[in-house]
This record gives C-alpha cells, sequence and structure tokens, in this order.
C-alpha cells in the first residue's frame, strides 16, 4: 500500500471491499509522504481507519469533516506547524476534545512542555516502530474510552437524580395548589373559616417551595455563568455586614419552616464580614436547610459562626444518616443520593449553590461527613471584614 502524497483523505488499502464495519479513526498529519505511508500502513494493519494530510490547513479540514478518534500531528511542517494545528483543533467545538499525539524528531524538552502546555495529550518522537505507534494509539485511546465512561457514568446519574427529583418538587406543591383551590371555589358557601385559613396556609407554603426552586434554578445559573466569566460577587463599595445580625433571623426561619424550633442550638460572635448581605443569607439559608433536611426531630443541628485565628468561620453540624466519602466528592447541582430509600424535598441544588457562591466570594468550603453520624460543613472566609 502507498499514501499518495498529492491527496489527503482515506489511505488506501489496495484490498478489495469488504462490508462496512465500526473502527476507529486516526487522522495522520505530517508533510512527509514516507511518514504517512508508515502510519497508515500500520494503522490499518491493526484495524484501524487511517486518514492522511500533507499540512496542517488540510488537517484542520479533514477533522472537522470526519471527526477523528485521534489526531497524530508532525510539528515542524511548512505553513501551519503543528502547534498552530493544535490550537486550531482545541478552539472547534468539534475537536476540542479529540486526542493529540505530536510527532516530531525533535527530543527538546522545551517543544515538549510547548506542546503539553497547549494541550496535546502524548508526544512521539521520530523515528519510531510499528509498536511504538501502536502503544501511543491505543494508549490514547483506552484513557479517552475511559473518560467517556466517566463521563457517561455522571451523565446516567444525573438523568436519574432529575428524573426522580424535579417531576416530584414541581408536581406535589402544584398539585395541592390546583386541588385546594379547586376545593375552595366549589365550596366556598359551605366551607368554615378554619378550614378556609387552612387551606390557605397550605396553598401558600405550596407556592412558597415552588417559589425557592424556581429562585434556586435561577441561582445557580447565575453563578455558574458568573464562574465561566471570571466575576466575583464583591462590587465595589460593599459594606461590612454584621452577620450577628443576619445569621439568628435566617437560622429561626429555616427551624420555623420545618417546624424544628427547639433543635436549632445558635452561637454566633461579633464579626463586620465583606461580602454581600444576600449572598451571605443565601449560603447560611441552604446549608442550615440542608442540615434540618437529612436529619431527624429532636435530633439538634447545631450553628456556630464567628473569628476562629484570624478568619471568619460558620460551622453547621447535624446528626442525620450522613454521606459516604465518595459521595462527599461528588457533591454538585441536582445530585441527591439514596433518593430511592429516603423521601426527601429539594432539587439537589441548595448545597451545591452555597459552595458556589462562597467560592465566588474567596471562600473555602469543607464537608465532613459519616454515615449514621451525621454532616458537619464549615465556610471560611479569609478576612473578615472590621
Amino acid at each position: 500500500m502507498t499514501a499518495n502524497s498529492n491527496h489527503a483523505g482515506v489511505v488506501p488499502t489496495g484490498k478489495t471491499s469488504v462490508p462496512a464495519r465500526k473502527t476507529r479513526r486516526v487522522l495522520a498529519i505530517d508533510d512527509s509522504p514516507e511518514i504517512r505511508m508508515i502510519i497508515g500502513e500500520t494503522l490499518d494493519l491493526f484495524g484501524f481507519e487511517a486518514i492522511v494530510a500533507e499540512d496542517g490547513d488540510r488537517g484542520i479540514q479533514l477533522s472537522r469533516e470526519q471527526i477523528p478518534d485521534l489526531i497524530i500531528c508532525d510539528i515542524n511542517m511548512p505553513g501551519l506547524d503543528g502547534y498552530g494545528t493544535l490550537k486550531a483543533m482545541r478552539e472547534h467545538p468539534a475537536t476540542a476534545t479529540i486526542p493529540f499525539v505530536f510527532l516530531s524528531g525533535s527530543t527538546d524538552r522545551v517543544a515538549v512542555r510547548k506542546g503539553m502546555e497547549l494541550g496535546a495529550d502524548d508526544y512521539l518522537t521520530k523515528p519510531f516502530t510499528p509498536q511504538e505507534l501502536m502503544a501511543s494509539v491505543k494508549a490514547r485511546l483506552e484513557k479517552q474510552d475511559e473518560i467517556q465512561r466517566l463521563s457517561n457514568q455522571k451523565l446516567d446519574e444525573l438523568r436519574g437524580s432529575l428524573s426522580l427529583a424535579l417531576p416530584h418538587e414541581l408536581r406535589t406543591p402544584l398539585n395541592g395548589i390546583m386541588g385546594l383551590a379547586h376545593l375552595m371555589m366549589e365550596d366556598y358557601e359551605q366551607m368554615p373559616p378554619e378550614e378556609v385559613l387552612e387551606s390557605a396556609r397550605f396553598i401558600h407554603e405550596s407556592a412558597l417551595r415552588l417559589h425557592r426552586l424556581i429562585e434556586n434554578f435561577l441561582v445557580y445559573s447565575q453563578i455558574e455563568l458568573m464562574g465561566h466569566e471570571s466575576k466575583t460577587l464583591i462590587a465595589p463599595g460593599t459594606a461590612p455586614v454584621a452577620i450577628q445580625e443576619i445569621l439568628p433571623e435566617i437560622c429561626n426561619r429555616v427551624s420555623r419552616v420545618h417546624k424544628r424550633e427547639g433543635d436549632l442550638q445558635l452561637r454566633t460572635g461579633e464579626v463586620g464580614l465583606m461580602v454581600p448581605a444576600e449572598n451571605l443569607a443565601k449560603i447560611t439559608e441552604e446549608i442550615v436547610d440542608n442540615a434540618f433536611k437529612f436529619s431527624q426531630p429532636g435530633h439538634p443541628v447545631e450553628v456556630t459562626a464567628g473569628p476562629v485565628n484570624g478568619q471568619f468561620q460558620m460551622t453547621v453540624r447535624d446528626q442525620g444518616r450522613g454521606l459516604r466519602q465518595e459521595q462527599v466528592t461528588r457533591i454538585g447541582p441536582h445530585m441527591q443520593f439514596d433518593r430511592q430509600t429516603y423521601e426527601q424535598q429539594g432539587a439537589g441544588l441548595g448545597l451545591f449553590i452555597a459552595k458556589r457562591i462562597t467560592e465566588l466570594l474567596g471562600g473555602e468550603v469543607r464537608i465532613d461527613s459519616k454515615v449514621g453520624e451525621g454532616t458537619t460543613v464549615t465556610i471560611t472566609f479569609p478576612t473578615p471584614g472590621i
């Protein structure tokens, strides 16, 4: 088999046509016809589909047309070199995540480091044996397969969490609102005032539950956008917030929602914190709500806030069911653990929102949890205001 140096495309094999089969596709970009031929024949021998290009521009075009599983690219080429080719690949959505292996006769560590900094996945030096080529190809593809497997697993978990949480969270309060409103409209003449009041209270509580769900989705969208744009939540001229004035009102309100006022144990020092009051309120509300939600009545929820070693620290501790360590590391948007086993409210956004807001304010979140013993969430800001 020979490679045509004047045309870039699928390397001809010289074999009779066979039914189409699913094979891994590899794009080789090199200005040397001999190198393209060697790579093409080796890939074909090991059951891969080879595509070849004689320069970076043609390689970019082919990569977007045929979306290979792997790209092997020479560094030193006339016109657009390997670095420029890689940069263009990484900037285009269709090719941004394709594994990329640099090919060069240079063993200079500076060249290797530059390639890796641009996002190359591996580096193969010339001359190379077929075994070395295939070892690099297979290693990169196996790593990509593992990344895809983990991505699919997380996507499946997210789908499961959404399919369990969202329909319940939307339908339950909405059904209550519609049902009671219909009942009140149908029987308003016969309903005693106390029953009307009780129905109105339930409608109001259900509406608040829906309102909070919608609010959390909006907050989540906003903070994710700000995170991608590297923006901070602290605006110029932000005044210090007296935590001893804000935290008690929020914590008491959350405990009343859960009808567990007696379980709240609150201790606050006097600190002026340089964060927006509404952000501190949201962080506190979500973490304290989480502590009540995942612990049983009669068990305390401890909230401690104040200066610790020159920093502001707020700790929320519950005696709930706790999380396994691997669950703690996987906390993210819409992730709810063991929902099939435990009935719980929420869309899995609260703790994640609190964590992201804290990080955007320059703080840190630490979560310590043990199954059967409870969870402790610690919020730390490096420098309290004066």
